[in-house]
């Protein structure tokens, strides 16, 4: 889809937002109900004959127009039409632009017959030159958001540890970024044991990876850390058959940090900016980690094994010390993860899981993914549930002694590889639920939805 913002339109078909209250003064009223169409949030109706798309609205706040803006073009991808115009505004560009580009969006890498339709949508507006900042802004956003859905959906045979560390590089040269790589090799140097036993088992050596964007004059320094579980079998605590399909999501924490550092190396943010990812590949074999091992982290503590399908943890325990000696006393230190299914018990499947310890933190980031059109819900730390992580022969342990708060429990490990002054800079984000969809909704088509780059960009944009 071919989007451009212009003072003049060039074709007749026209994009139109209603509301409830505008369909009962509109002069396509009686067409629109005989149609069965109502001004609700996700509905459309094609006047084919007038030239003219209807998407229901709520109301015309920013994530309304950015829900209704993918509808739209959802509908045109199904119509014959090749072009359409929608009038735009300072308030609307940004959400209708970003809506169009999400969802439009659709993975096809893998179909030998392709859509190759081209549609070319107008965002019409007298000040279309003041509106071009921020059109650019939203498209950027919009595009490394679907940058880190094609990484997401791309399949663990062609994305693997190595090819994800050529990924990396080959973003770190198109963008200006520094970059570097550590290897097996590396990272036994490192002691990072704890990544090097998660991917024992698999043909693909483990990689950890550090991009750093570095502007002149940076006002702060943000570390942002991604788990890369490029394919997920459970390990020996095998997952049944049908929860390995769509493994190929486990590495949507370290995606969507890719996908932060493009938009923010793109958009020249004054923000320091680090990503580090442990891209490792979890499977079976005879040389695989078991349960009832223990091993001994980067930072020198102790893990019991009980569940080798509790690796993400595993992985972010070495990449998380590794990433805060690397950058010393960082502003803010955030990791994204597909971490828990429990997070999707407590929160649901639309829902982001937000820990940490600074209320006020988590406060500022619900905010800007409030702003940026993704929902986050905090689930509070507690002195009890951290008892239920104690190992009686090793420091800790990698699942808990009960099943419930498996999210936060989760949390609370990764928080023992926190250092203390780094404890109020600290978010966990739990991105199993939101990371991956079967079935559209809001912006989010099929696959991959980039959670977490729209609402991180934004909080970026803040600072």
């Amino acid at each position: 889809m071919n989007i451009k913002l212009t003072n003049k339109s060039s074709t007749k078909t026209e994009i139109k937002f209603i509301t409830s209250e505008e369909l009962a003064k509109s002069r396509y009223k009686k067409l629109l109900e005989n149609a069965g169409f109502e001004a609700k949030e996700e509905s459309s109706c094609f006047l084919y004959e007038k030239e003219k798309l209807f998407v229901g609205v709520e109301d015309k706040n920013a994530n309304s127009l950015r829900t209704a803006a993918a509808v739209a073009a959802r509908t045109l991808k199904k119509s014959n039409f090749k072009t359409a115009i929608l009038t735009v505004s300072e308030k609307s560009i940004k959400p209708v632009t970003e809506g169009l580009i999400l969802g439009a969006y659709e993975f096809d890498k893998y179909k030998t017959e392709k859509n190759d339709k081209k549609i070319i949508i107008e965002l019409v507006s007298k000040k279309h030159t003041e509106l071009k900042s921020l059109f650019k802004e939203a498209k950027t956003v919009a595009e490394a958001t679907c940058y880190t859905r094609d990484i997401v959906n791309t399949t663990p045979d062609d994305i693997n540890p190595e090819t994800f560390a050529k990924l990396a590089k080959k973003l770190a040269k198109e963008n200006s970024l520094e970059c570097a790589v550590l290897e097996e090799k590396e990272l036994k140097k490192e002691k990072c044991n704890a990544i090097l036993a998660v991917g024992r088992a698999s043909v693909h050596a483990p990689r950890l990876i550090h991009l750093a964007y570095k502007p002149k004059n940076a006002k702060k320094r943000v570390v942002l850390v991604g788990k890369g579980l490029t394919y997920d079998s459970g390990g020996l605590s095998l997952k049944p058959a049908t929860s390995m399909v769509t493994m190929k999501m486990d590495k949507a924490g370290a995606s969507a940090v890719l996908g932060m550092i493009k938009a923010a190396s793109e958009m020249g943010l004054d923000i320091e900016v680090h990503a580090f990812i442990g891209a490792v590949e979890n499977m079976i074999g005879g040389n695989a980690y078991k349960p009832d091992d223990v091993l001994k982290s980067r930072s020198g503590k102790t893990i019991e094994v009980r569940n080798t399908d509790a690796e993400g943890r595993l992985v972010l325990a070495d990449v998380l010390d590794y990433a805060q000696d690397k950058v010393k006393n960082p502003d803010y230190l955030f990791d994204f993860a597909t971490l828990t299914g429990a997070c999707m018990v407590a929160l649901g499947q639309y829902t982001t899981g937000v820990m940490g310890h600074s209320s006020r933190l988590k406060h500022t980031i619900g905010k800007a993914a409030s702003n940026a059109g993704e929902l986050t819900g905090s689930l509070p730390f507690n002195k009890h549930l951290r008892k239920l992580l104690k190992s009686e022969i090793a420091d800790i342990c990698n699942i808990a002694s009960k099943p419930y708060g498996g999210a936060i429990t989760a949390a609370l490990f990764l928080d023992a590889f926190i250092k203390e002054e780094n404890k109020q800079k600290w978010l966990h984000f739990d991105i199993a639920g939101t990371a991956y969809t079967e079935s559209p909704w809001d912006v989010n088509n099929y696959g991959a939805t980039g959670a977490g780059v729209r609402m991180t960009v934004e909080f970026l944009k803040g600072l």
